[in-house]
């Protein structure tokens, strides 16, 4: 243990090279809204915007130490730890491949060029992330490269627990609570470990995003398990499988202080984050701050720092992230109305909607009678009540309709 912390202190000082420690704000809203003393350790303010820089450059430094001729470094990702080992390479001066699968938005793919210059190539290689791992393990072996794991690996676990450092040298005393994101593991075994030894006394909660609880799944089995299914919606923190160098940190950890965000709610905590305070969190970024809603009790009254793990989020997203929100606050929702196929058929429904409802879709999809069509309709509205009451007028009305904002595989196909 001894070891670790003398590492990880020297891996914080070391980054002091290309940034600042990255600031630990109270955060006003949040402290009001949840009655609690609440910290943001901004790591969505590194050079990169997100943690990952910090297991990257230490990894490269540690490898580069132990023998200096290591000129050519391989990683696939189609994110966060791109954009971090390209930076790492440009300031070592070392040749960075870094595999990308060929859909990864072109935003990515340009921030990272940007950040490596250079010294980095890229290589679009895979319709799938498990393609482009393949050709990248492939390509590290003839080139005799060394391959830079996103978070399974101990050099980038004892990087990232360069953020533990900060974190307790920024207050007076340790927190009373923190909350890390989980993804592959790699920030929370860092910091679990740290905070193992120099603050025991903290209670440490682990929030996953509901699609892809990895880090869960494995302490229920008591090992790493692969997940049959992930949401990639929080696609930095979406992982089928947690690292098994990580898990061994984290196997200890209580079941009940591992908490799923639903993504939907992630989407509402990043819009009020943007909107009220001005900070720009990717969904894995937003997800510690989300999961206050599920701690609102344990929180009262308590110092809590919550990690923002990054702020990668493209803009472009954004009429998705509303939309998600939206539906997660019930103030819109899709239906599909038989509707009569007579004239004053359209205008009798309009009528049947509130003075705060809006029509944001609506879109006949075929006719499933002679008298009769399917209409797809999608409404806003200011107040989820409201939707309690234009339900009671359509039934008094004698219209068929369903309500399909919650069915995933009809939405997946039509919304």
């Amino acid at each position: 243990m001894t070891d670790f912390i003398s590492s990880a202190r020297a891996a914080e000082r070391a980054l002091r090279d290309l940034f600042e420690p990255t600031p630990l704000q109270r955060n006003d809203h949040l402290s009001e809204k949840f009655s609690a003393d609440i910290w943001l350790k901004r790591e969505d303010l590194t050079p990169v915007r997100s943690y990952k820089i910090r297991g990257a450059h230490t990894a490269m430094r540690t490898v580069l130490e132990r023998d200096p001729s290591q000129e050519v470094f391989v990683c696939a990702s189609a994110g966060n730890h791109a954009q971090g080992v390209a930076f790492a390479c440009r300031h070592f001066g070392v040749r960075g491949v870094i595999f990308m699968p060929v859909t990864t938005p072109q935003q990515k793919i340009d921030k990272t060029r940007v950040f490596g210059g250079d010294a980095v190539e890229i290589r679009l290689i895979g319709d799938y992330f498990d393609d482009t791992l393949a050709s990248a393990k492939d390509y590290c072996q003839q080139a005799g490269g060394h391959f830079l794991s996103p978070f399974d690996d101990a050099d980038v676990i004892r990087g990232q627990a360069s953020v533990a450092v900060e974190l307790l040298a920024q207050m007076e005393q340790a927190p009373d609570m923190l909350i890390l994101p989980v993804g592959g593991g790699g920030l929370s075994s860092g910091i679990t470990r740290y905070f193992s030894s120099e603050a025991p006394g903290t209670e440490l909660y682990y929030v996953e995003p509901k699609g892809g609880r990895s880090l869960a799944a494995a302490v229920t089995a008591g090992h790493p398990v692969k997940l049959d299914h992930v949401d990639s919606f929080v696609d930095g923190a979406a992982v089928a499988r947690i690292g098994d160098q990580t898990f061994e940190q984290l196997r200890g950890v209580a079941p009940d202080h591992i908490l799923a965000s639903p993504e939907d709610r992630i989407c509402t905590a990043m819009l009020e984050m943007l909107n009220l305070e001005g900070i720009v969190l990717e969904p894995a970024g937003a997800m510690s701050i989300d999961c206050l809603e599920d701690l609102r009790h344990e929180i009262r009254g308590k110092t809590v720092v919550c990690v923002t793990s990054g702020g990668n989020f493209d803009f472009q997203r954004l009429p998705e992230v509303k939309e998600r929100s939206q539906r997660f606050l019930e103030l819109k929702k899709y239906f599909i109305l038989r509707m009569p196929q007579r004239p004053g058929a359209l205008r009798d429904f309009l009528e049947l909607l509130g003075p705060e409802d809006d029509i944001a879709r609506f879109e006949y999809l075929k006719k499933s009678a002679r008298n009769f069509g399917s209409v797809l309709i999608g409404i806003e509205t200011r107040n989820a009540a409201n939707f309690q009451n234009l339900f009671a007028r359509l039934d008094a009305a004698g219209l068929t309709y369903r309500d399909i904002t919650g069915d995933e595989t009809v939405a997946e196909f039509i919304l």
